[in-house]
């Protein structure tokens, strides 16, 4: 495949993985912890995932802020820049732990190995975040964040992570070999 074909054929593709990150994330939304109704999870994190397996830490990050700034300007327009940043840096640093693993160990126990340490790595991360930004620009006193930590933030990010690991992973292997098959994915 020329490479001018490849480039637009990839380009295609991470369209297409934006427009359906933001549709899962307009769609699929509901509360995970009953006394924290407020967080809210969303699949969009799932195709953003994806991309990263399929193209790389760095084209999963630029679907994951394409779709975070359309999440922040709609259903998420409370938190603005604030829900912006947090969604970027924790997702982000999930993605990239996860893509770079699987990049060095690419098979199933790869996949399985980086999105372990991606859903850790995502689930400490919220842990500052929160501390910094809920409590110094969203305006929750820091009492109430630290009291929330443990019953409902902490768990919150750790399941939100654990339930796009596992159906990203169901979805990337089946997918992964059809663009392939379909010389739509160089091997």
């Amino acid at each position: 495949m020329n490479t001018k074909r490849s480039n637009i054929i990839k380009t295609v593709e991470l369209a297409m993985l934006v427009a359906l990150s933001v549709v899962l994330m307009l769609v699929v939304r509901f509360p995970l912890i009953p006394t924290a109704s407020f967080l809210e999870y969303d699949m969009g994190d799932v195709p953003v995932l994806i991309s990263s397996f399929l193209f790389g830490p760095i084209h999963g990050f630029v679907v994951l802020v394409i779709e975070s700034l359309i999440q922040a300007l709609t259903v998420s327009s409370s938190s603005g820049w604030v829900g912006f940043v947090m969604h970027v840096c924790s997702s982000g640093v999930f993605i990239i732990a996860a893509s770079l693993i699987y990049k060095k160990l690419k098979s199933v126990k790869g996949l399985i190995i980086g999105v372990i340490v991606g859903s850790v790595v995502m689930t400490l991360m919220m842990i500052p975040l929160n501390l910094i930004f809920t409590v110094h620009f969203l305006g929750t006193p820091r009492e109430v964040v630290v009291d929330m930590l443990i019953p409902a933030i902490i768990p919150f990010n750790l399941f939100k992570a654990v339930l796009n690991s596992v159906v990203s992973a169901i979805t990337f292997v089946p997918l992964q070999k059809i663009l392939i098959k379909s010389k739509l994915l160089p091997q």
